[in-house]
């Protein structure tokens, strides 16, 4: 898979290019602040994916109540999977690199934030934030997360949490959000389909040679390795990407056409 920060910084930058592409009228950002919120949601999202590993780095950022969930995460993808594969599929004793690693993985998780959002507004807001803003930690600064420990990023986290509280507009869009949380997952995807392993992102319901959970991957010579030259490449580019719609954000929001502007 695609390291973490990668992961992450790939997040950020869709997020920052969605809340400037994003219509009003869909719920697509009126400020700065918001924009950020969209940034955060989607960097979080970007590592949403990898919860299906017990005892990472990520499943431990909010100590033993995200290690907990992850386990639950785990099992379940191995079930989805032992369930839904045919006969020329092999049964796998784990769940990583499965059912959260699909479109209908992005797909549910971007339908359960808008119907959250929709249902409880702020408070929902503030806790999607508070959760995936402490993913985004360890994914974009992963030594200091690992230094500091989960208190820190739990601290850390709730604090921006509290600020979005005064930031964000009691009308924020779950649909907006909910496609912010879907976009992430979907960037994870496909970092991780220009791996050797690939994705198995119609897992479980479109069949492609008899084999239901077939992993998606680009030509061999086009594969990276995580942690490798070209992942390093690759996240140097999306950081590059976030500094220059960041930039614009701030200084010259007419001139990638958001609608504050």
């Amino acid at each position: 898979m695609v390291m973490g920060p990668t992961h992450s910084m790939s997040g950020a930058a869709a997020g920052l290019a969605m809340a400037a592409v994003l219509p009003a009228s869909w719920g697509g950002p009126q400020s700065l602040p918001e924009a950020l919120v969209f940034a955060g949601v989607t960097a979080g999202a970007a590592l949403l994916p990898d919860l299906d590993m017990p005892g990472s780095t990520l499943a431990r950022s909010f100590g033993p109540v995200s290690d907990l969930l992850s386990r639950v995460i785990e099992n379940s993808a191995q079930a989805f999977h032992n369930i839904t594969r045919s006969g020329k599929d092999e049964p796998v004793n784990h769940g990583h690199r499965t059912a959260t690693h699909t479109l209908w993985f992005a797909i549910a998780v971007g339908l359960g934030t808008t119907a959250l959002v929709s249902s409880f507004g702020k408070p929902a807001v503030v806790g999607l934030l508070f959760l995936l803003l402490g993913f985004a930690l360890r994914g974009l600064a992963p030594k200091w997360a690992k230094k500091k420990g989960w208190i820190a990023v739990t601290g850390l986290s709730a604090a921006a949490a509290l600020a979005v509280w005064v930031t964000v507009p009691e009308a924020a869009s779950g649909v907006a959000l909910g496609a912010a949380v879907f976009i992430g997952v979907v960037v994870h995807d496909v970092g991780d389909w220009l791996t050797k392993r690939g994705v198995p992102f119609l897992g479980g319901v479109v069949p492609i040679n008899g084999k239901r959970w077939w992993d998606f991957a680009p030509p061999s010579m086009l594969r990276i390795r995580a942690g490798g030259f070209a992942d390093q490449l690759l996240l140097t580019a999306c950081t590059g990407a976030v500094f220059a719609l960041s930039y614009f954000l701030v200084a010259d929001p007419a001139a990638v056409g958001v609608s504050w502007a």
